[in-house]
């Protein structure tokens, strides 16, 4: 019985590579940025976010062109739920938003997608959005003020990123408000080198274990209501990007379950949420390039990097002001995207039943209420999303009772 020849994928090849990586630096910022701000290392955010867009594309058939990075929708509950039950804790509460990825999978499969967004409708996911963004404002300008000429150096180069460039340094506002930021900084001498030698080329990224705690879980778990909501509007923007319907095939149901199973690994390793990248998708359109292949290469590029000490050494060097100014824009664009989304949707705030929703969800959100009973706790995002929710079922809309 003769044995087939082992092939090399024609497709791996040196202009696919190199589009690869290019796809990397364009999610290179987001992805760092994350694990920076809420204390953990950078390195293995980037090792997380690697390995789980491989394993995204094994439980999508490696048919849909993804990169899965750092969520910032989880930026303010890991720093609330880090200082009340600790990073393992916090750990073992990301591990659990994977699973509600995967129960809300078996449920798209189970009843379609129509039971999801009757359930998570578009004025309950508008404000809770404007909460991931509003309710980080303190920190932004906190961490801007330590040095307000680098907040702003950095800042203006984003925002003229966003605004004058065009190609894909368009899609790296980020990036390059950290680079310019960075370089300002060393001219002006306030970077430290000195550890420079002694940090390793090779090293392996700082995995931390997660411990069981049911107070995190229960505080993380209503944070991924908006996160599954973006994963949908994702798949529909690739869908049309790549000019295939990926809500049909591999099914919206296999691309959530590959992003909660990538985001309970992020979390048994020591790292933040993965969540889809809006960013890449909109390289992809750019460039024209929707080969899966391209995107797993710039998954296994990251997993390189991750393991480069100097990287990790780089990153964490950056000045507090430096990431402070990107935030003054990044957290505000959150939450200009939650207004987006009402708007976008025609969502009739002239509604008094739209506008109790809307008013109430901003306000347990941004004013930080917590409802407590024994060891059980519910605040801020989680607390206003779980509100939300429980309000679009029960008030009635005067349309039906006409």
């Amino acid at each position: 019985m003769s044995k087939k020849p082992f092939k090399i994928n024609p497709d791996l090849n040196l202009r696919n590579t190199i589009i690869g990586i290019q796809f990397l630096f364009v999610a290179f910022g987001a992805t760092v940025l994350v694990p920076l701000l809420v204390g953990i290392d950078p390195s293995v955010a980037l090792f997380t976010a690697g390995i789980g867009t491989l394993i995204y594309h094994l439980f999508t058939g490696g048919q849909v062109p993804i990169f899965l990075g750092s969520s910032f929708a989880f930026i303010a509950p890991i720093i609330k739920s880090t200082e009340l039950y600790g990073l393992p804790g916090t750990f073992g509460g990301i591990i659990a938003v994977g699973l509600v990825y995967a129960i809300m999978s078996g449920l798209v499969k189970a009843y379609g997608l129509r039971f999801i967004e009757k359930l998570f409708p578009k004025v309950v996911i508008g404000p809770v959005i404007m909460i991931i963004g509003l309710s980080l404002a303190p920190a932004a300008v906190n961490m801007a003020k330590t040095d307000w000429l680098l907040a702003i150096i950095s800042l203006l180069a984003a925002v003229f990123t966003v605004i004058f460039a065009k190609g894909l340094l368009k899609l790296i506002p980020i990036f390059i408000g950290i680079i310019v930021g960075y370089i300002v900084a060393v001219i002006l001498g306030r970077v430290d080198f000195s550890q420079f030698a002694e940090a390793s080329w090779f090293t392996l990224p700082q995995f931390a274990k997660p411990e069981l705690n049911w107070q995190a879980i229960l505080f993380l778990i209503p944070v991924a209501i908006a996160p599954i909501i973006e994963h949908i509007g994702d798949m529909y923007a690739i869908s049309n990007v790549a000019e295939k319907d990926f809500i049909k095939k591999p099914g919206l149901h296999r691309t959530l379950l590959g992003d909660g199973i990538a985001t309970a690994i992020a979390g048994a390793l020591g790292s933040v949420p993965n969540t889809t990248y809006s960013e890449v998708t909109g390289a992809i359109s750019l460039t024209k390039v929707t080969n899966p292949l391209v995107l797993r290469i710039a998954a296994v590029t990251a997993i390189v990097f991750s393991m480069i000490g100097k990287i990790s050494w780089f990153l964490k060097t950056i000045p507090q002001a430096v990431l402070g100014g990107i935030m003054l824009l990044l957290f505000g664009t959150i939450a200009s995207v939650g207004i987006k989304t009402l708007v976008d949707n025609h969502i009739n705030l002239s509604s008094t039943r739209n506008q109790v929703i809307v008013s109430i969800v901003l306000t347990i959100g941004i004013g930080g209420a917590i409802i407590s009973y024994g060891n059980f706790s519910l605040s801020g995002i989680g607390l206003a999303s779980v509100v939300g929710v429980i309000l679009n079922l029960i008030l009635p809309d005067k349309k039906e009772a006409k």
